[in-house]
């Protein structure tokens, strides 16, 4: 048996050539906040609250004209542009942190727009944009664990649900929400295992199938749903959700304290899983293989890895974290199931495997952007109710857009995603 070799950038998913779509982006979003939200802007103080009662130290709030702060954050936003117009006369990728850090200014002059006049709770919108992004990290864990390995999991939708289904059903049966949560990533691990078995053994187009397995679960959820849930509430669907975990003294830190260490488990759980996926995939042989089915099949197989088991096995535990996404959004937050609950998160967090770039890491900032979309629909309401509802729905879906089209640039998959592997 010869040895897997690897050589510099054998599996990285770099683009083929840099694109000059999130430079253009990022000019068009700079303009639109330097004079929509800046010149033009609303005018009034806003405030941005950075602490709240019970912290270890106060942090003084910070009380800016709206107008004035957001031509900063339009100034800084065209000197970001400005880097990745040089570094794409240079051939050079603009780097992902660089775009996530001119979305992060984005979002908090977009905040400043709506509050003018008003206060800026930054703590708690953190906090609820963790909470929020929580299934759609854990749905992108999934499927980038299943498109490493050259399956194309187009079923995260149908494995969320399944899991928030599971969760709340076995919760309240068993009164307990640990089984609950396990039943979640079983179920969701077998649903992936029939994606698997599918694709792996039947050769059966991987689209095609996840298209169908969305579809049986949203129909199957459904009618258990108003055949039994509906009138058996109490009985079936009552879990309620885990008790928030307040780490000592790093929950009373100001901002990221009540964010980040005043959680609920499945938060907690999403932390530790982030970076154990990536260094399981990028530190040890086990991901190296991974990759290796995912970009080369044929070259794995020659040096005697067994392609099937290797993306059966992904794939299936891929499915499981996404089922874990699924009950994060009943026993981890909302407390009950409801139709179609997970709302098209499957789909985001499909969009956000691909503008993370397969990388864990990128693909949890990005979900972040998603979770502070979504609750931003939310607090729009109270301090802007001039602006129509209709629309601020639409906000996460219109990010979605605009983040894949716009700043995804072209990225290269894994090179046999998607491609059955036929043996000799």
């Amino acid at each position: 048996m010869s040895k897997l070799e690897v050589t510099p950038g054998m599996f990285s998913n770099a683009e083929v050539r840099p694109s000059w779509k999130t430079s253009i982006v990022l000019g068009a979003f700079s303009l639109l906040v330097l004079f929509a939200f800046g010149f033009f802007g609303k005018p009034g103080d806003v405030t941005y609250n950075l602490s709240n009662k019970g912290d270890i130290f106060s942090v003084p709030d910070i009380v800016v004209a709206s107008t004035f702060a957001n031509i900063v954050f339009g100034s800084l936003m065209l000197a970001i542009t400005a880097i990745s117009v040089w570094r794409t006369i240079q051939g050079k990728r603009t780097p992902s942190w660089l775009t996530l850090i001119a979305g992060l200014i984005g979002a908090t002059a977009l905040l400043g727009w709506l509050a003018a006049g008003n206060t800026v709770p930054v703590s708690f919108i953190l906090g609820s944009a963790i909470v929020l992004a929580v299934p759609i990290i854990l749905g992108g864990l999934g499927g980038l664990m299943s498109e490493r390995v050259g399956v194309v999991n187009i079923a995260i939708e149908g494995q969320l649900l399944t899991g928030a289904f599971m969760a709340a059903v076995v919760g309240t049966v068993t009164h307990n929400l640990w089984f609950g949560l396990i039943a979640a990533m079983v179920a969701s691990a077998i649903l992936s295992m029939a994606l698997a078995s599918l694709a792996i053994k039947y050769l059966v187009d991987q689209i095609i199938i996840g298209v169908l397995i969305n579809v049986l679960v949203i129909g199957i959820t459904n009618f258990l749903y108003s055949q039994w849930l509906a009138s058996a509430g109490e009985e079936a669907n009552f879990p309620g959700t885990f008790d928030i975990i307040s780490i000592p003294y790093l929950s009373g830190l100001p901002i990221i304290g009540p964010a980040l260490f005043e959680a609920r488990i499945t938060v907690y759980l999403t932390f530790i899983l982030v970076p154990l996926v990536w260094f399981v995939l990028f530190r040890t042989k086990l991901g190296l293989r991974a990759r290796a089915v995912g970009e080369h099949p044929t070259a794995a197989d020659t040096v005697g890895i067994n392609v099937g088991r290797t993306r059966f096995w992904w794939v299936t535990i891929g499915g499981a974290i996404a089922g874990l996404g699924g009950a994060a959004l009943t026993i981890g937050n909302v407390g009950a199931f409801g139709r179609e609950m997970s709302g098209g998160l499957g789909f985001i967090a499909l969009a956000v495997v691909i503008l993370g770039r397969w990388q864990p890491f990128y693909v949890s900032a990005a979900a972040l952007l998603f979770g502070f979309a979504i609750i931003l629909r939310v607090w729009a309401n109270g301090v802007a109710p001039g602006i129509p509802t209709d629309f601020i729905t639409m906000v996460p879906y219109l990010v979605t857009l605009i983040a894949v089209a716009g700043f995804a640039g072209k990225v290269r998959a894994p090179a046999a995603s998607g491609q059955p592997y036929i043996k000799g």
